[in-house]
């Protein structure tokens, strides 16, 4: 600013110039220079000597005039011509910066690449439908499974089927979404066939830990323009994950657990095995899961089995579907159960464990709590 306040300009020629300056040129930079709000800039017209550089007496007069009114001139429109210079500029680096490309490798290993994060999504499952909503996308997404019932608002946006892993195609196109977000419930020819119909496809896979999940997140706020917000849901997932983790550091008994998925045949339960997530938030939570004993990731256990085992606590993940703890007591057999002679049998929202979503978070704290309700009062 210096430079024009009273100094020569950065183009010495220019104040050598002998050339008309007159009227209608500083009229021309009243209409190009962007007044500043708030501030009344006034720009004089000024008569300026228009004789060209005669060689004759009085010629240093008519030059030094010039000079004076070109100085006058600048001290009044410099600070403008920076101004919008610095605007331009701060334009030119928006338009550069603004909605770029993102190309992410997903969960089957193929190169997606968007123009611009999506402004219109399509879930594939019930986690991806909670992870866009946590971190900010919720109002870009305009389809769902029909299973994605959380948070509550998701339930108002228009099926897309799912049932039997079975979605309508021609709706999800005709959604005309920039995104399809699957996931692992999705298989890879499902993929492929809304690839064909021109929609791009980002399947997301399971995390195999909380880890796993944060990265996720991250993935998810990333590909929506969420980045900031994933981000901190992360960074206050971890704070959550730290106190249950501390809280749980000094343990010196951990109850065996009985988590029961379906007792459609009571005599041989579904629960899960040593490998799945749920079976690591019951012993992150503080506890020993039955089916770390199994073979496979989600297996039938027999009555045998059970008894032998002889868990401290039943927790029915399918209490949804109307297995409650009088039903347990009542089932042939299960009446020797430790857990059911001390009334350690617990309701249990199987959401929250079984959806890899950032409610998670809330189903290990919802098990450390049931599980050490002496430390988590």
């Amino acid at each position: 600013m210096g430079r024009f306040n009273g100094e020569a300009g950065s183009s010495p020629a220019l104040t050598r110039n002998c050339e008309d300056s007159g009227p209608s040129q500083v009229a021309h930079l009243k209409n190009m220079c962007p007044i500043p709000r708030g501030k009344e800039v006034e720009l004089q017209e000024y008569n300026v000597h228009s004789t060209p550089c005669p060689n004759m007496t009085g010629s240093f007069v008519t030059k030094k005039k010039h000079w004076r009114s070109m100085k006058r001139i600048f001290r009044t429109v410099g600070p403008l011509i920076i101004l919008g210079l610095t605007v331009v500029a701060c334009s030119l680096m928006t338009i550069s910066t603004k909605n770029p490309s993102i190309t992410l490798t997903d969960g089957l290993g193929r190169i997606v690449t968007l123009s611009s994060p999506a402004k219109r999504i399509v879930s594939l499952a019930p986690s991806n439908t909670e992870i866009l909503f946590a971190v900010g996308a919720g109002v870009q997404v305009i389809g769902r499974d029909e299973f994605s019932d959380y948070p509550p608002e998701a339930k108002k946006l228009p099926g897309v089927g799912g049932s039997m892993g079975n979605y309508d195609m021609e709706k999800i196109a005709s959604l005309q979404p920039d995104l399809v977000l699957a996931a692992s419930l999705n298989t890879p020819e499902q993929v492929q066939a809304l690839e064909q119909l021109g929609l791009t496809v980002f399947y997301l896979a399971n995390p195999v830990d909380l880890n796993g999940l944060f990265t996720n997140l991250q993935i998810v706020g990333h590909l929506s323009g969420h980045d900031q917000n994933a981000s901190r849901l992360v960074d206050s997932l971890k704070v959550r994950v730290d106190i249950v983790t501390s809280k749980l550091a000094n343990l010196t008994e951990k109850p065996l657990v009985y988590y029961e998925l379906d007792a459609t045949d009571p005599a041989k339960p579904w629960t899960p095995g040593p490998n799945t997530f749920l079976t690591q938030l019951i012993r992150q939570a503080g506890g020993r899961s039955i089916g770390e004993t199994l073979t496979s990731d989600y297996a039938q256990i027999g009555l045998e089995t059970l008894l032998t085992q002889n868990p401290d606590i039943i927790l029915l993940g399918d209490a949804a579907y109307g297995t409650s703890a009088e039903q347990v007591v009542s089932r042939a057999g299960w009446a020797d159960l430790k857990a059911v002679k001390n009334d350690q049998i617990f309701p249990f929202d199987d959401n929250l464990v079984s959806r890899p979503g950032p409610r998670l978070v809330d189903g290990l704290e919802s098990l450390a709590k049931l599980l050490h309700p002496e430390i988590f009062k």
